[in-house]
């Protein structure tokens, strides 16, 4: 290497320049003063070579041990707790979701580390981990540290990570088992502008943005148990979880009531009967796989496509759809029978099925194509859309078109239900709910009438009025104010009576019968253009694979407004 420096530099100064050179370029430097053609200065001795066998000093040794002490969590008597509840440790949990080499980092992991009683980590764990090779943020609650409970250093980590969730579009995934906020220091977390509150706020900004999965392994109680009913899929393990608004004490405190966690807030009612849990897991494990399945259809935020994976062929052979199909309309079967039909085999993953049972909400693929599956169970009660039916099928809807899950409807239902008990568990406005969100969905639609397609329930499957792309139906299916039965007794109940001769009678109510059926037959449907085709049973998945193929990249937007009114 050779530099020029100012004419007047002294040699001492050339030689300080050539010397400084060498040493950091590793090499020989030639130093030439002004205009002098020979160097001044030749330096090739760049010093003495870094040593490259240096370790860790005694500070780099003594933060190791403060990181040991910290991801030992809490006391050992709390731990050997967990083992009796069959529950693992929180570092433990985070190995078997993540694997040893998961975890890219953790962050706040010295939080609360010079409190005078060291609560490591402050209880709550956040950071960044790959999962079944997809990234994703991810907190867990430390059981072992005051009952997992949440106060203000814990508070700003859960407020850090979904903010960065925000920002970065990656999934979150919340592994809770928290006691709820710790009551001895609200001061410090609970209503201020960035306290616990900002949870629910930071959940609501990031619906429809990234995909959302809470597991709960314990009781979530209070403030704690909005995080998984704010998610967009929620796991609870039998046994294990529970979540509820107050405690069984607080409860009984309160209205006198004295009821069990379980009973108050366990799995099985959370699964049943209110709605809030979307999976039950048989254990620690079971939900790992629960997840892991789940998110391979879901993309990593809104406006990205879902993962397509390898097409499979059905389970079961498309040529048996027709043979499943009743000929009677009223006559029960299995509808997952003809979905198993349709669909690559084993990608069948149906959501809150203990739930207003009368409607199937599920995943599935199509040619390893991820689609959401609205599909009336006429196993249960004849496939009429009950209230809490309504709602879970208006809650999947919204789920799938936020994350452009392509929607298949499958209609044989007689309709809504009525009578006084739907009425007053508000059947209309969770029916509006499932419409609205129907007519507001951008995503690909295709509705399939299977056999009955009777009353508004047309409406809420999607019929032609709601902006499918296509309205294809199968030879069995029916479409009409309501089934002829109930149609006959409604206009010519009185003119049958008339007649005095019974067997006059019966043959004339069947010739109408048989009058009405052809009135709503799909043939005559197809002949006035009300739906697109009737298609082959047989042939219906390649129908299906066809269509979503087409209109993989459709374009559709709402009218121009803020949001509509409905919830």
């Amino acid at each position: 290497m050779k530099v020029r420096i100012g004419e007047g530099a002294t040699d001492e100064e050339a030689s300080a320049i050539a010397s400084a050179l060498a040493e950091h370029v590793g090499s020989e430097v030639e130093v030439f003063v002004g205009d002098e053609t020979e160097p001044t200065v030749t330096w090739d001795d760049p010093g003495e070579p870094l040593e490259d066998d240096l370790g860790p000093t005694e500070r780099e040794e003594l933060l190791w041990e403060e990181i040991e002490e910290i991801e030992l969590g809490g006391p050992e008597k709390y731990k050997e707790r967990l083992s009796e509840k069959g529950k693992l440790f929180v570092r433990d949990r985070l190995d078997l979701w993540f694997g040893e080499e998961g975890i890219k980092f953790e962050d706040g992991r010295f939080a609360e580390f010079d409190a005078d009683d060291q609560l490591p980590a402050d209880g709550l764990l956040t950071g960044a981990a790959t999962f079944e090779d997809r990234d994703l943020h991810f907190m867990a609650n430390d059981f072992t540290v005051k009952a997992g409970s949440m106060a203000a250093k814990g508070v700003e980590k859960f407020l850090r990570m979904q903010q960065r969730a925000l920002q970065n579009g990656k999934p979150v995934l919340y592994l809770m088992d928290s006691s709820g906020g710790r009551i001895d220091q609200q001061s410090g977390f609970f209503a201020n502008r960035e306290g616990i509150g900002k949870y629910y706020y930071n959940h609501s900004m990031l619906s429809g943005r990234v995909p959302q999965i809470c597991v709960l392994y314990g009781p979530c109680i209070a403030g704690a148990a909005y995080t998984p009913v704010f998610a967009d899929f929620t796991i609870m393990v039998e046994n294990m979880s529970a979540m509820a608004i107050a405690s069984p004490r607080m409860v009984q405190m309160v209205t006198g009531e004295d009821i069990s966690m379980q009973d108050l807030g366990g799995a099985h009612m959370h699964a049943a009967e209110s709605g809030s849990a979307d999976l039950v897991a048989r254990d620690e494990e079971h939900a790992r796989e629960l997840v892991a399945d789940l998110i391979t259809y879901l993309p990593d935020k809104a406006h990205e496509k879902p993962p397509r994976s390898e097409p499979k062929a059905p389970k079961l052979s498309p040529d048996g759809i027709d043979e499943v199909i009743p000929s009677s309309p009223n006559r029960a079967y299995d509808m997952t029978d003809l979905i198993e039909r349709v669909v690559d085999s084993d990608s069948y993953f149906e959501l809150r099925p203990e739930f207003g049972g009368e409607i199937i909400t599920a995943f599935a693929r199509i040619d390893g194509r991820p689609v959401g599956i609205v599909a009336n169970q006429p196993a249960q009660r004849s496939g009429a859309i009950f209230p809490d039916a309504a709602e879970k099928a208006a809650e999947f809807i919204w789920k799938c078109d936020a994350f452009e899950i392509p929607l298949l409807y499958l209609c044989d239902t007689p309709g809504f239900m009525a009578g006084s008990g739907v009425e007053k568990d508000a059947i209309l406005e969770k029916g509006k709910k499932m419409i609205y969100a129907t007519s507001s969905s951008t995503v690909p639609k295709i509705s399939v009438v299977v056999r009955k397609a009777y009353g508004a329930g047309i409406y809420a499957m999607s019929g032609p009025a709601y902006d499918p792309q296509s309205v294809i139906a199968l030879p069995s299916g029916e479409i009409g104010i309501m089934g002829p039965e109930a149609a006959i007794n409604a206009v010519y109940a009185n003119k049958l009576n008339d007649i005095e001769d019974p067997e006059e009678r019966a043959q004339r109510e069947q010739e109408l019968r048989e009058e009405y059926r052809e009135d709503i037959d799909v043939h005559r449907m197809a002949s006035e253009m009300v739906i697109d085709d009737i298609v082959p049973p047989s042939t219906l998945r390649e129908e299906l694979v066809q269509r979503y193929d087409f209109y993989a990249g459709l374009e559709k937007d709402l009218p121009d407004k803020k949001h509509g009114t409905i919830l």
